[in-house]
């Protein structure tokens, strides 16, 4: 699966509990509830918007292709490039660990709601 299509992108994120999916901004956008967790933007070169906790942060902007994302820097977003040397399996884990850490600010009603039951963060 190539998460850096919209076909894999969206293959993974229908996965997890409570998700939905919008256009806005010029890219795909993935949220739970009402929040965004990711987004995909196929530009030039695909990327990948995540949040990441700081250590994340520091380690993942320090790797070509993986920057500060534009207009979500204040909150440890990164933008992954699709030329980052980063696996398949790596990307799930940020993609994974970017719903856990927005689905953890919902709520405990709208989690259950959504049928989130996240590991403790």
């Amino acid at each position: 699966m190539n998460l850096f299509t919209k076909k894999g992108f969206d293959a993974f994120v229908k996965r997890l509990p409570g998700t939905s999916f919008v256009d806005q901004w010029d890219s795909h956008v993935a949220k739970v509830g009402d929040k965004v967790f990711t987004l995909l933007g196929e530009g030039d070169e695909a990327r990948i918007v995540v949040k990441c906790s700081e250590e994340s942060f520091e380690i993942l902007t320090a790797l070509e292709g993986i920057g500060q994302a534009p207009y979500f820097a204040k909150r440890k977003w990164v933008e992954i490039r699709e030329s980052a040397p980063l696996s398949e399996d790596e990307v799930v884990h940020y993609l994974t660990r970017s719903y856990e850490l927005v689905a953890a600010g919902l709520t405990k009603k709208l989690r259950l709601e959504l049928g989130i039951t996240l590991p403790v963060v």
